[in-house]
């Protein structure tokens, strides 16, 4: 255990060496992207893939760690400044920047460990989800929302652990075909969703966890929760309701038949 570990070291005598040679992917970089790549980078990640087609724009700086109001006015590009982000917490990262569509760069994502989403769009998720799912990949992904209230305004958010052969995010009704029409519809709106940095930073710190969790668990009674519901008017995090539902369920919407690569041959005549 180096020394700038040492106050981790319950995690495991193998912890440094996992989370080191783990190669993670965080996809989407302004908001909770920014937050968890700048987490991984202290406790140890050093091999990220950071993907964002994006610049850096001045409604960006209200919640994009790493963001500065030049980065906005020099147009500089999402994967450049949490690059630098990353390198100044920990030089030895091996940082791996798409600057384009993830559904481009399949080969580099099928040999992560796990990926981070961070994304906007319900038809991202899904897309995320469905490919992850194919290739036994574990994802976890994140989002907030602000509603309108007879009071004023509610936070709410959620972190959902889609692991293989557990519960799907259709499986507890976050990604519904209705939800994906209605989305596709209105695509092109201009606008985006209300967004400010202590939710999305709470988000992030927990879906760490997770990924934390899953790969050096630090006590034999932890468990990796499908979904976590964020209030963030109460200022609080808890399982979800939904899986008092769901809680003999298995999921039904990704087969054994779908897995793997369906390209893949052995060459043998």
């Amino acid at each position: 255990m180096n020394e700038r570990s040492i106050r981790q070291s319950f995690l495991g005598v193998k912890s440094n060496e996992i989370f080191s040679t783990s190669p993670i992917a965080i996809i989407g970089l302004c908001g909770g992207g920014s937050h968890i790549a700048q987490q991984l980078s202290h406790i140890g990640f050093e091999d990220l893939i950071i993907i964002d087609f994006d610049e850096v724009e001045p409604s960006n700086l209200n919640r994009m760690i790493g963001s500065c109001p030049q980065d906005a006015k020099d147009h500089s590009l999402k994967i450049d400044v949490i690059e630098n982000l990353i390198r100044y917490i920990n030089p030895n990262t091996k940082v791996t920047k798409i600057s384009g569509k993830w559904q481009e760069h399949l080969d580099v994502l099928r040999k992560c460990t796990a990926i981070m989403g961070c994304v906007d769009s319900y038809i991202t998720r899904d897309e995320l989800e469905c490919f992850c799912r194919r290739f036994l990949i574990p994802y976890i992904d994140i989002g907030m929302d602000v509603h309108k209230s007879d009071t004023g305004f509610y936070i709410s958010g959620q972190i959902i652990t889609s692991l293989p052969e557990s519960l799907c995010m259709r499986c507890l009704g976050y990604i519904s075909e209705e939800r994906l029409a209605e989305e596709n519809k209105n695509y092109g709106d201009a606008g985006g969703n209300p967004q400010v940095i202590w939710p999305n930073g709470i988000l992030a710190s927990i879906a760490v966890g997770q990924l934390v969790k899953l790969l050096s668990p630090w006590n034999s009674e932890l468990s990796l929760s499908p979904m976590i519901d964020y209030d963030g008017n109460k200022q609080f995090t808890m399982e979800s309701t939904k899986l008092s539902i769901l809680n003999e369920r298995t999921c039904t919407h990704y087969q054994n038949s779908q897995l793997g690569d369906p390209f893949f041959s052995t060459n043998i005549k």
